[in-house]
């Protein structure tokens, strides 16, 4: 039986880490006050413990759900952390909780509030990872391209596969100004790093001229007589047109000057 505890605890915000604490609740038998990264620690009165990472019983943890529960299960928790949803970590704990007591079918017990609130927040990760596959606009600078989004959730590591598949050839870096991460992709190889600052590249004589190319071709195929602005809002928020080529008054060749430059976090 699990007792609640005026305490919170504290990680350093990786997903390893927030495996360690469910591993530290479900040891002490503990429902925690909350479970925050440390970095985003608000003023408070509980008294704070922090876990510290361990990636050896992050990987057990991760071996015991699926064991015991299903990978299913464990897909909704992993998915579960790449969400923007304010209490994430919470609900995570509260959902390894809930399998502990009923087992495989905690996926399927929609009516259950928490279960309920994973898969929605779950949900509107997936979907924004979907749109963006459609929506990233890249900038050729020499023998690589660069795009910037600006998500909700952090949906890179969902991007990755879609695009290090469809441009195994090129060399790329998508920067996701929202949570200052980058994906690379270079020989073959990807990686997702902490990214302090990124200067977008100066568009080049071609870029310009592919990027009128491309808006020449938009405005073209589009019937005047069948614009549904509401349909198209319902298919592509507002949020996305800063980054799409198509949407800008100008291709934005000039916006800004500058060499390609990245400052990794230390």
């Amino acid at each position: 039986m699990y007792k609640r505890a005026d305490i919170i605890y504290t990680y350093d915000g990786s997903y390893e880490g927030l495996l360690c604490c469910i591993y530290q609740s479900v040891t002490d038998k503990v429902i925690p006050a909350d479970v925050t990264p440390e970095s985003s620690l608000q003023m408070t009165l509980y008294p704070k413990k922090a876990i510290y990472t361990d990636f050896k019983i992050a990987r057990k943890v991760e071996e015991g759900i699926r064991r015991k529960f299903s990978d299913d299960a464990y897909s909704l928790i992993e998915l579960g952390y790449y969400t923007c949803h304010p209490y994430k970590e919470r609900l995570i704990a509260d959902f390894v909780r809930l399998a502990i007591e009923h087992g495989k079918k905690v996926v399927k017990m929609l009516t259950n509030d928490t279960v309920n609130e994973l898969q929605t927040a779950v949900k509107a990760l997936t979907r924004e990872a979907h749109q963006l596959m459609g929506f990233v606009r890249f900038t050729v600078y020499n023998s690589a391209m660069a795009a910037i989004i600006e998500p909700k959730n952090f949906v890179l590591p969902l991007l990755r596969e879609h695009f290090c598949d469809r441009y195994r050839n090129e060399t790329f870096i998508i920067y996701d100004k929202t949570h200052g991460a980058a994906l690379i992709y270079r020989f073959g190889r990807s990686q997702i790093i902490a990214v302090d600052e990124f200067l977008q590249p100066e568009a080049g004589e071609n870029e310009v001229m592919y990027r009128s190319l491309w808006k020449l071709f938009y405005n073209t195929i589009a019937i005047q007589e069948r614009e549904n602005p509401k349909c198209r809002l319902q298919h592509m928020q507002k949020r996305y047109w800063k980054h799409l080529t198509e949407m800008s008054e100008l291709a934005p060749a000039c916006e800004k000057a500058g060499s390609l430059g990245i400052k990794l976090i230390k």
